[in-house]
């Protein structure tokens, strides 16, 4: 799967426009993330990468899907069924499963078995015997201790700097596992009637959190039983700040804080420019709730932590003045006369090429009166019109060019003047022009003001650099909030999923091997870990073959209704016409089938249901007592969905009327094919 921030770059320089795949979180907040993202580098930097513009042309391509919804692909992906699943970690975030001629691929980078305060954890467990299992071994090296030790241990750590004066940092992500981090701290913060600030800083930060107040329904089963028992937005944030600049923060100056701030990476944005100012402070503390990705700032620290002088480079971006604000008004103006006059230049050769191609030099020009009318009504409306251009340029073939005069032919009825609609429509390209989706307006008008100003500003102005020396004496931590499986449950959730393949990315090698090592050993599972870029046939060694039932085999088929689907025995011969199989009526009379019961039965349900019809029931020793003599239970392994495990059911007791009835009851609730 592509990175997020590899989209717009990619539909930009690489001309996609293949649909991505996504839940309404995800394309949410993750417009919001690269919305964040690029202001970070632009507000430090020329970046040109890509736009906003190219974020918003690269999300109008996200088709969403909802958590379990069965989505058809068609062109070169007919045949194939996709279908998002719960994965934990993220707002929104999934697990794939791909379905191509009844086989099952499982995509699931990424995941948390664990539950959360608002999330649920994976379903990967409920999947068994895919034909391919797609994980990773990120943190395959890892053995996470009891949730509410870690949650202790990372309160504690800012409270012991906070008591002593000091302000703490905390480098996060925009829209993601920042989330849990503000619950956890708002929670607290209000149970203990903590009075320190805690700011949430990010350049769209209000916007963030109002769209995730819409989440509800996509977060975990807490979060909604008690919305809907007592309408309490868990992200009505009481004691969370929400800003998106630094104003409010230098009003503080050096009073204790919590601030949580992007980027993750130290690299830009306001949590570089926070660092450098908390960094010669002994007592602040950055503390890190995710490893740096390679060749950060973050990762950097948390390798070789300091005490130690660091060199860094201080950006920002000012608006011009003075002679610079007029050398670059005096360019614009020259850009926009080129751009003029290049434009009246095409415009002077389309008229020779239209009028010297079917007019005599001698003959008058020839105006078409119907169509200049309409060109000057329109330009009352915004069109335009074809004579008055700048740069006009009388054709060659013309004798007196002049304005034209039009006399008033107008047609009357008894009501007035006969309007002619099309004089008042605007132009598909005006049309268009006013539709034109702008930085922001993908995400439904609900950017706040603030955010949407930084956006949409177009202030000229420059970036000045310069760079410093930070001595850093402040103290440095990580802890793992990353919100993924750790190496003991992912292990246990292979075994359980049991793939015919598993395939290994997304870890370093040394956690990769080890993984791919104690699957081999333990499991019978064809392991794979390809390298960057290496491809791998992962074919299953089934043969499918698509058969086409013929209409004189479906005339003598007699189905019946489960659920949505219709079901039916069929016997029938393979044949072939127009080099396609198909099913045919059998040649000869077909050998009878014994009786096939399909339906699953749940001893619970169907005691309610003896019960409606007068039985007396109860439980007893694991079965079902019906009446005086009668017993019914299962027998064989638990039927899991989706396993190919096999189970009986069980009637006992002597051959009386009591036991044919209850048989007949039994076999009420199933299909008998």
């Amino acid at each position: 799967m592509m990175h997020l921030g590899a989209l717009p770059y990619a539909m930009k320089h690489l001309g996609l426009s293949a649909p991505v795949y996504a839940t309404e979180p995800v394309f949410r907040l993750g417009l919001l993330t690269m919305y964040d993202h690029f202001l970070s580098r632009w507000q430090v930097s020329d970046f040109d990468l890509f736009t906003l513009d190219d974020v918003d042309a690269a999300f109008q391509n996200v088709v969403r899907l909802k958590y379990s919804q069965n989505y058809l692909l068609n062109d070169k992906g007919e045949g194939v069924v996709i279908a998002p699943h719960v994965a934990g970690h993220l707002l929104g975030g999934t697990v794939w499963k791909i379905t191509k001629d009844g086989e099952d691929v499982v995509y699931a980078v990424d995941f948390n078995h664990r539950k959360e305060r608002h999330l649920n954890g994976t379903v990967l467990g409920s999947f068994v015997r895919p034909a391919v299992l797609i994980t990773d071994a990120y943190n395959a090296l890892n053995n996470q201790g009891y949730r509410k030790k870690q949650d202790q241990d990372f309160i504690d750590s800012l409270i012991k700097v906070l008591a002593t004066g000091g302000s703490v940092l905390l480098p996060v992500d925009t829209a993601g596992r920042v989330l849990e981090l503000l619950l956890l701290l708002d929670m607290y913060w209000d149970e203990r009637r903590l009075q320190y600030p805690i700011y949430f800083l990010t350049n769209v930060s209000t916007s963030t959190v109002d769209y995730v107040k819409s989440f509800l329904e996509w977060m975990g089963d807490q979060i909604a039983k008690s919305f809907e028992s007592s309408r309490a937005n868990a992200f009505l944030l009481k004691k969370v700040t929400l800003i998106i600049n630094k104003e409010e923060l230098e009003k503080l100056g050096d009073a204790p804080k919590v601030v949580l701030a992007s980027m993750a990476s130290l690299e830009v944005g306001f949590s570089h420019d926070i660092f450098v100012e908390m960094a010669n402070e002994a007592r602040n503390l950055v503390l890190f709730t995710e490893k740096g990705q390679f060749g950060t700032l973050a990762r950097m620290l948390q390798v070789d932590p300091p005490p130690k002088a660091l060199k860094v480079t201080m950006s920002k971006r000012i608006p011009l003045v003075g002679n610079e604000l007029k050398a670059y008004e005096e360019e614009q103006e020259r850009i926009k006369k080129e751009k003029s006059l290049k434009a009246s230049l095409v415009k002077e050769e389309e008229l020779k090429a239209s009028h010297g191609s079917n007019t005599k030099a001698s003959e008058p020009m020839v105006i078409d009166a119907s169509s200049s009318r309409k060109s000057v009504n329109a330009s009352h409306f915004g069109g335009n019109n074809d004579i008055l251009i700048d740069g006009f340029v009388p054709p060659l073939t013309s004798v007196a060019p002049m304005f034209p005069f039009f006399e008033n032919t107008a047609e009357w009825d008894d009501f007035g003047e006969v309007i002619n609609p099309d004089d008042y429509m605007m132009k598909q390209e005006e049309m268009d022009n006013t539709l034109m989706l702008g930085p922001g307006d993908g995400l439904d008008g609900r950017i706040d003001d603030g955010s949407a100003r930084l956006l949409l500003d177009s202030t000229p102005s420059k970036v000045i650099s310069n760079e410093m020396t930070v001595q850093v004496k402040c103290s440095l931590v990580y802890m793992d909030f990353e919100g993924r499986s750790d190496g003991r449950s992912v292990k246990s959730i292979i075994a359980h999923v049991a793939p015919l393949k598993l395939i290994l990315v997304h870890g370093s090698a040394e956690a990769t091997e080890h993984l791919k090592m104690h699957c081999a050993k333990n499991l019978d599972l064809h392991v794979y870990a390809p390298q960057i870029e290496e491809t791998i046939d992962v074919t299953s060694d089934l043969c499918a073959y698509k058969v086409q039932l013929s209409e004189k085999l479906m005339s003598n088929i007699i189905s019946k209704k489960l659920g949505e689907h219709e079901i039916a025995w069929v016997d029938a011969e393979v044949g072939k016409e127009d080099e396609k199989l198909i099913l045919l009526p059998p040649s000869s009379t077909p050998p009878p089938h014994k009786p096939v019961l399909v339906g699953d039965l749940k001893l619970s349900d169907f005691k309610q249901f003896l019960e409606n019809k007068g039985w007396q029931v109860e439980f007893a020793g694991g079965a079902l007592r019906c009446g005086e003599y009668i017993m019914v239970r299962k027998v064989g392994d638990s039927i899991l969905k989706g396993s190919t495990g096999s189970q009986q059911i069980v009637i006992e007791g002597p051959l009386c009327e009591d036991y044919y009835k209850i048989r007949e009851l039994l076999y009420s609730q199933f299909y008998l094919l």
